[in-house]
């Protein structure tokens, strides 16, 4: 019995030889392992600049706790924002601690710390995701810290203070906010370089992200600064000002939480749930006003060959795209919700029933185009994934003046494109 367990173990080399980070292309497997690789030289290069002593150790430990305990009060939060945020750079305000570490740690506790904060978050939060993405992305943030670290070395070449208990003057605040945006971009291009080698046709505005992960990375190395600051000049002070952030962090972000909670996870689009309750507050403001509103109903031709030929990554490659393709030929005011397995859903207030066809048509030119670098079960090299779609349109109030009964009209409107070749868009017969 224990001959036949020992037969059925993978060898460690064999388990080694399966990890999902040798099935990137060659391309990205190559700026990864370099990335990675510079990362521990830059470390390794600045290993003994600054002594560790006792003083620094507790400053450790209190960084390394704080961000344990920031984890633990924000684990639902965090995993919802990392989804959302799939295909561009996910900002942590986990940067709160790892910039002040910058500010008050010799380079080896620097990158300790690190260590702590993205091996305790990748057990704790992110299991789900790969694990090489977690080292790179480890790896950019010590580069990041290596790159700021040395920008306040050159303002502060006295190893024996920290940097933030040399804070005295416009110089040196100069050379803070060099270092801290320093650390934003190194870390910030680092990250795009890699989305883009992976995904070389997405535009540029697509991969940076939305400016609000900038806006938490500013505000990380503001507070990053502020409490290396307090933890060097009035260390009892620090737990009222750990709790001030995590309060901040959970009041303000919790409303959104339950906001993304109602999001789709796997499209970024809005649930059907939450698309029919928005939907419904529109339709009370267009009987309202008299303004007019349009339902699109979108349904992906010939999905299950997409699963059935290449693979479920595929597919799931194919529902991101075309939801990100929603997003970017609607109005920033219209509701883009995923309504099924492969059918999305949009909302046009203002828009009537000609408005909305027009609309619809361009979103169909639109998922025409073909999508590359798509993912293919067992690794195999595929061809651009070519794939099409039937819309339905239907419009308030001529085809329905409940949401339900829009939807029925546009569902009917769909099925008759799809009976009538697919890749096409029919308009609801009027009421």
């Amino acid at each position: 019995m224990v001959a036949g367990e020992r037969r059925g173990r993978a060898s460690p080399l064999a388990r080694c030889r399966g990890w999902s980070l040798w099935r990137l292309p060659r391309a990205v497997l190559v700026y990864v392992l370099a990335v990675e690789a510079v990362a521990v030289v830059a470390v390794a290069a600045v290993a003994g600049l600054t002594p560790v002593t006792g003083r620094h150790w507790a400053w450790f430990g209190v960084l390394a706790a704080a961000a344990v305990v920031h984890f633990e009060a924000a684990r639902g939060l965090e995993r919802v924002r990392e989804v959302a945020a799939e295909g561009s750079p996910y900002a942590h305000p986990q940067s709160i601690w790892l910039f002040a570490g910058v500010l008050v740690l010799p380079p080896p506790l620097v990158a300790a710390l690190v260590a702590v904060s993205y091996g305790y978050g990748w057990l704790r939060i992110y299991r789900r995701s790969p694990l090489h993405r977690k080292v790179f992305s480890a790896a950019t943030v010590l580069l990041a810290c290596w790159s700021a670290g040395a920008i306040l070395l050159v303002a502060h070449p006295d190893p024996a203070l920290p940097h933030a208990a040399q804070l005295t003057g416009p110089v040196d605040l100069g050379a803070l906010v060099a270092a801290g945006v320093t650390y934003w971009l190194v870390n910030l291009a680092l990250v795009v370089g890699a989305i883009l080698l992976s995904t070389p046709a997405r535009p540029g505005r697509d991969v940076l992200g939305p400016l609000s992960q900038q806006l938490v990375i500013a505000a990380s190395i503001g507070l990053g600064t502020g409490l290396a600051v307090v933890l060097v000049t009035a260390p009892w002070v620090v737990p009222v000002l750990v709790v001030t952030m995590l309060g901040m962090h959970l009041g303000l972000l919790l409303p959104v939480y339950r906001t993304a909670a109602r999001v789709d996870g796997k499209t970024g689009a809005l649930t059907s749930v939450a698309w029919t309750e928005r939907a419904a507050a529109e339709l009370a403001r267009s009987a309202a006003t008299g303004a007019p509103m349009a339902v699109l109903l979108l349904d992906l031709d010939h999905f299950s060959d997409i699963n059935n030929t290449r693979g479920h990554l595929a597919g799931d490659h194919a529902l991101r795209a075309v939801a990100a393709e929603l997003r970017r030929q609607v109005r920033d005011d219209d509701l883009v919700g995923r309504w099924g397995g492969e059918e999305f859903v949009v909302l046009l207030p203002g828009a009537d029933a000609t408005a909305a066809r027009q609309a619809a048509e361009r979103i169909r030119a639109a998922v025409r185009t073909p999508l590359t670098d798509v993912p293919a079960t067992g690794g195999r090299d595929v061809d651009d994934l070519r794939i099409t779609a039937s819309l339905g349109v239907a419009a308030y109030p001529v085809h329905g003046d409940t949401v339900d009964r829009l939807l029925l009209a546009a569902d009917t409107a769909l099925y008759r494109a799809k009976n009538n070749g697919r890749d096409r868009v029919e308009t609801a017969p009027a009421g």
